[in-house]
């Protein structure tokens, strides 16, 4: 008999499809916020940027910008945030931007709740079984965040967050059930400025989430119906958007896709090869996490044929491609060319003589233990990144 668990994060609503400032003062007001702060990246925070903007119609609300933020959320920027909500006294935390902005703002939350104001202090706090680590559950805390994503990295739908240990060059993960947004704002304009690349990568990376739970070894209902919805909207919103990157319906389309695409994970079943891998990528190597996705998951799907080239087909039908036409690590590889997205490490930086140190690390990321083909080695990590090449 099937069995598990479906836990939902401490959210309270998704507001899609109107102007994110509006959404976002109705959220201060809801939750008696009247000092609002908001973070970012220093492009998104200049004269014409996102983030200036939305500060702009909060008014009185907004107290201030933090636009420190910078790829993978280092460690430092998450402290520099955190001190600066402290000194404004702030009552809610804004994240406009993409994946690395809104994991920042979730732990920025963390250090204000436990009175974290150094770098090395996140160590105690950072998950993972170790004596020094402390008990979770004995935190509490009052500030929380509204999320305005930038990007389709779906980073604003969970309680985890990653961030990287900038001097071990590790990317660590975080988590608590308030970590995730109260509110997400999903405005389809607020997409509009960030840059194809990116928008494309990011939705590899969202379809990553979908077909990765939809591998997985153990079923979950509700986590499979989600994603397969997710993917389906994805394959259909991003070639929408390369035809005519204005079309707001087509990125909102994007947006539902990426939402419900990571709605599995509250499954708790975890993701795997394409995710470990991609964290260790993204720690050791500063790729992005969307282009790890671009490149990595098609090998991993390739690689895990070995034993479930039937769930992959099942999954084909499932999403609306026709089974009979290629395989699913193909249908991945083509999306990735058509919307002009590199599939090989070399394309990204990585070179052969790195896949021993990749493979040694990955064997540490746990999501490495709910790959659909069982890995045992770092051998078999070298195989999948062989497979990466070309």
């Amino acid at each position: 008999m099937l069995s598990g668990t479906h836990r939902y994060p401490r959210q309270e609503e998704v507001v899609y499809g109107r102007p994110a400032a509006d959404a976002v003062i109705e959220a201060a007001r809801s939750n008696q916020a009247s000092r609002l702060l908001v973070t970012t990246t220093k492009s998104l925070a200049g004269p014409d940027g996102l983030a200036s903007k939305v500060a702009a119609a909060l008014g009185g609300l907004c107290v201030g910008i933090f636009p420190g933020i910078t790829a993978h959320s280092p460690r430092e920027a998450v402290i520099h945030g955190a001190r600066e909500a402290r000194r404004l006294e702030c009552d809610l935390l804004v994240a406009v931007g993409g994946g690395s902005v809104i994991d920042a703002t979730k732990v920025m939350q963390l250090c204000v709740w436990a009175d974290i104001e150094r770098p090395e202090e996140l160590a105690r706090y950072r998950a993972g079984a170790r004596a020094d680590r402390v008990d979770m559950a004995t935190i509490r805390g009052s500030l929380r965040m509204v999320a305005v994503p930038t990007t389709l990295s779906a980073a604003e739908f969970t309680p985890f967050a990653g961030v990287t240990d900038s001097q071990r060059r590790v990317k660590e993960g975080y988590a608590h059930p308030d970590l995730a947004p109260r509110c997400v704002v999903l405005d389809p304009a607020m997409t509009l400025q960030t840059p194809l690349p990116l928008w494309f990568s990011t939705g590899l990376k969202a379809i990553d989430h979908g077909i990765e739970q939809l591998c997985n070894p153990k079923r979950a209902p509700m986590a499979d119906t989600l994603a397969a919805e997710g993917v389906r909207h994805l394959l259909r919103g991003l070639p929408a958007t390369k035809r005519m990157a204005t079309d707001v319906d087509a990125r909102l389309d994007c947006q539902f896709g990426m939402w419900f695409a990571i709605s599995g994970a509250s499954a708790g079943h975890g993701m795997g090869a394409s995710h470990a891998i991609g964290h260790t990528l993204g720690g050791m190597f500063g790729v992005p996490h969307g282009l790890t996705s671009c490149v990595i998951l098609p090998a991993v799907l390739r690689w895990n044929e070995a034993v479930d080239a039937d769930r992959q087909r099942f999954v084909r039908e499932l999403v609306g491609l026709p089974a009979s036409q290629s395989t699913l690590s193909d249908t991945v590889k083509g999306l990735c060319r058509a919307l002009d997205l590199p599939t090989t490490l070399e394309s990204v930086g990585i070179a052969s003589g790195q896949f021993r140190a990749i493979a040694e690390h990955t064997m540490g990321d746990r999501a490495i233990r709910s790959n659909a083909r069982p890995v045992h080695s770092a051998n078999d990590i070298v195989e999948i990144l062989e497979l990466a090449r070309s």
